[in-house]
Order: structure tokens, then C-alpha cells, then sequence
């Protein structure tokens, strides 16, 4: 199958007819064999009879239905391990990602080569304040702290190599770090397209502000979880290190005043004494969770799975 198009949605009964006969048009014209895999995320209005109907009329068309509201991320994981196309591009129900955007994005994966191509909306159409600066902010500190130079990187509108998506697990939201996830799998061609922002037509958008919270706890926890999964105590060992040698130092300190200066000198009455005593404690701390971190990690099922690109005579 050339393409798998994967669609979270969530309350969008009245948007999705009208989607779905854009991407059929578009990909008709193209002459592509496609799917289109359509994940309810346990919608409260009629979203998932439009699906059933549409699917009725073009078996093109698949659904998914979470029996209650999960979240994006979990309607993405589900749809990815659904999807069977070559190349799989994701995008929003609510018709401001535009499915004219669908030849050229795979375009770019097969004949230029990127295994993910992010969509870039340049112009947008949002409220300036409540969603274009938090999501400002936000991509600024996501660059800064992966390293991968893209836009935007909430943009739904994105295409993959399928080797991509069967190689990453999207979960909490995960999502906005898809583009980070690929690149700890080992996915570095990473490229980004201007693509059109279509303004709102149908209903209201269902993301408020604590996305932005809960993005950048999440970013913190990809991090971690991407450079210490398979060696916690390198980090937890490294500032527990650190903590126990500043606790050791005023220690040191302490004692060697007490020596010089035995009646002048009350240990307790020093912020030094405090300062020790909580730094060997922290540095403690951070070990034991190290050793119980590092039990946990050799134990996982997972401690020797990695992605092997390709094998010669084995």
C-alpha cells in the first residue's frame, strides 16, 4: 500500500465527510492505494456513526474507537499500529490541515529521503495570545533541548517512513515529541515543509493551556527517558556524586575549624553544618535511587531490544 493516513479525532461528526472525500480526491488523482484510518477518541457526539457510514461507502476507510477519551497520543500509537501504508501521514479532523499537502510530503520521504517531514504553519490563524505565543515558546524550548531545529513542532500535519512509526511508542503527550522520539530510535533525516493553516470551520478547538504544561513535563521525562533509559545511574550516580562531595567538603571544612578553633567555634551554629548535612543526604538519596533504578532497568523485559537497520550473512 502506498499510504496510510492516520486521523485522530474527537467530536468532529460535522468536518470528517468532508475531509475524508478531499483525501479521496487527492489521492484518486495521484493514483495512490491508500487507507485512511480514522481513531475516534471516545467522542460524545455522533462522530463515530459518520465513520461507520463513511466507511460503508469506501473501504478505503477504517475506524478505531476508544471507549472513552484516552487523549491524541493514545489515538496516534493505536493508529500507527493500524496503519499498513509505505508512507503514513497524520493529520488533524478538523480541516485546518489541508490533504493537498498529501503528494508533496510523500514526495519528500521517498524521493528526498527524510524518514519524518514535519508541517510547518507559517501563517496561522489561531488567537495570537491563548495559542501562537505558548506555542512560540514552547518549540523555542523544544529545540533548545533536542537539538533538532524544527518550526513546529505540534503540527499535526506530518509524514513518516513506516520503519519510523513501528519503531516508536506514543504515549501521554508524546505526540508534540514524535520528531525527538525518531531521533533517539536513530531517525535522523528529519526535514520540514511550509504547509497551509486553514482556518476553523466547524466547532471549537479541544486544547486549552495545561497541554502547554503537560508538553513541557513530558519534554523533561523524553529527555531523561531517551539518554538514561538503559544507564540510570549514569545521571542519578553523576549528582549524587556531586552532592555527596559538597556535603564531604563542608564537612571537612567544619571539622578542620573545630580542630583550630575548639572554643570558639559551635559546629551547629554554622549554615555550613546544614548545608553539609543536606548535600551527603541528597547524595544518598540519588544513589539508592540510582541502584534501584539500574535493578529495574536490567530486569525490564526491553534492556536489550535496539533497532538494527540492517544484517549481513546472520
Amino acid at each position: 500500500m502506498d499510504l496510510s493516513i492516520v486521523v485522530p479525532l474527537y467530536n468532529e461528526e460535522e468536518s470528517l465527510p468532508e475531509l475524508c472525500d478531499w483525501i479521496k480526491l487527492v489521492c484518486t488523482q495521484n493514483n495512490y492505494s491508500y487507507e485512511v484510518v480514522l481513531v475516534d477518541d471516545g467522542s460524545t457526539d455522533d462522530s463515530w456513526t459518520v465513520v461507520e457510514r463513511l466507511r460503508a461507502a469506501n473501504p478505503n476507510i477504517k475506524g478505531i474507537k476508544f471507549q472513552r477519551n484516552y487523549g491524541k497520543s493514545a489515538a496516534l500509537n493505536e493508529g500507527f499500529k493500524a496503519a499498513q501504508g509505505d508512507v503514513v501521514i497524520t493529520m488533524d479532523a478538523d480541516l485546518q490541515d489541508s490533504p493537498d499537502e498529501i503528494p508533496e510530503l510523500r514526495r519528500m520521504i521517498l524521493e528526498d529521503g527524510f524518514d519524518l517531514v514535519s508541517g510547518w504553519k507559517k501563517k496561522r490563524y489561531d488567537n495570537k495570545f491563548t495559542k501562537n505565543l505558548p506555542s512560540k515558546l514552547f518549540n523555542a524550548a523544544t529545540r533548545k533541548a533536542s537539538k533538532i531545529y524544527l518550526h513546529d513542532f505540534n503540527c499535526g500535519l506530518k509524514a513518516y517512513r513506516k520503519k519510523v512509526i513501528k519503531s516508536v511508542e506514543v504515549y501521554g503527550e508524546m505526540h508534540r515529541y514524535i520528531p525527538v522520539l525518531a531521533k533517539w530510535a536513530g531517525f535522523r533525516k528529519i526535514g520540514e515543509k511550509v504547509v497551509e493553516h486553514r482556518a476553523r470551520k466547524y466547532g471549537v478547538t479541544k486544547f486549552g493551556w495545561e497541554r502547554f504544561v503537560n508538553g513541557f513535563l513530558d519534554l523533561a521525562s523524553i529527555m531523561f527517558v531517551g539518554k538514561f533509559s538503559k544507564r540510570p545511574m549514569h545521571f542519578f550516580g553523576l549528582w549524587g556524586t556531586l552532592f555527596f562531595v559538597i556535603g564531604l567538603l563542608n564537612t571537612l571544612y567544619l571539622i578542620v575549624s573545630k580542630i583550630f578553633f575548639p572554643d570558639s567555634y559551635s559546629l551547629t551554629n554554622k549554615p555550613a553544618f546544614y548545608l553539609a548535612l543536606v548535600a551527603i543526604l541528597i547524595g544518598v538519596q540519588l544513589f539508592l535511587a540510582g541502584f534501584v533504578s539500574e535493578l529495574v532497568a536490567r530486569n525490564a523485559p526491553g534492556r536489550n531490544s535496539y533497532l538494527i537497520e540492517e544484517k549481513l550473512g546472520v
